[in-house]
């Protein structure tokens, strides 16, 4: 029997999947607690809609942050940062505050696709990278003043 999960069932399926299972075990189960439903054909086409247009979507999302990666591959940001008499800054640069900075620019970067491998505490030039979506990522650097 065709069922479509309503919900994840252990060593069966997600939520929103077909899944073929024994009629007893549909009955008995799935369909009793509420897990599953029969899929009919409406049901399959109206998944198979759903699943294609969700494709869609992360297709259109991959490549607008395969652009945004180009726009900013390469680009420096500068962060003034306060000091003391001597020179030494007063805490670090953050992830949020160079995500600030791209976001001035207009790239619209959140705070956690900012990747820093350690805080930045001193003045100087640094490479920062960016994650913009899954496996795509670009380089920028911080310039701190």
């Amino acid at each position: 029997m065709k069922v479509l999960l309503l919900q994840d069932v252990k060593g069966q399926g997600k939520k929103g999947e077909i899944i073929n299972v024994s009629d007893g075990y549909a009955n008995n189960f799935l369909l009793k607690k509420g897990l599953g439903k029969v899929a009919t054909a409406d049901t399959i086409n109206a998944v198979a809609i759903h699943d294609k247009a969700v494709q869609k979507q992360k297709a259109q999302e991959k490549q607008n942050a395969m652009d945004k990666a180009k726009a900013m591959k390469g680009i420096r940001v500068t962060i003034v940062a306060s000091k003391g008499a001597q020179g030494k800054m007063y805490g670090s640069i953050t992830n949020k505050e160079i995500a600030d900075e791209l976001n001035k620019l207009g790239y619209g970067v959140d705070k956690k696709q900012v990747v820093l491998k350690d805080a930045i505490r001193v003045t100087g030039l640094y490479t920062v990278t960016v994650k913009l979506y899954a496996e795509i990522s670009t380089t920028i650097e911080v310039s701190v003043e």
